[in-house]
């Protein structure tokens, strides 16, 4: 039996010089907790059902393991998504 591919959102910005052939990711799953780690992006274009990004999930994958582009996810959906990541690490300016 096949492994199953995981979607996944890079959320790392491009760079063409790092010295490290990494993107850091969050896995897209259609199963939800309802917490603040989830964010619902509904159902984009390329995905067969609503989903959610796991931003609990993050984690560095090496570019020859990222199989192939699916889809881009409109700049809405992909604002929230890093108010989540900025959520997760409290990176919001504290006054």
């Amino acid at each position: 039996m096949a492994a199953k591919t995981r979607p996944m959102l890079v959320v790392s910005r491009r760079d063409d010089v790092a010295p490290r052939t990494l993107s850091v990711c969050a896995p897209i799953t259609t199963s939800t907790r309802d917490s603040q780690y989830e964010v619902s992006i509904g159902k984009p274009k390329f995905l067969h059902e609503s989903s959610y990004v796991n931003v609990q999930g993050l984690q560095a994958i090496q570019h020859h393991e990222l199989k192939r582009m699916i889809g881009r996810l409109p700049d809405a959906d992909f604002q929230k998504v890093k108010g989540a990541i900025e959520w997760l690490f409290d990176l919001h300016a504290k006054k």
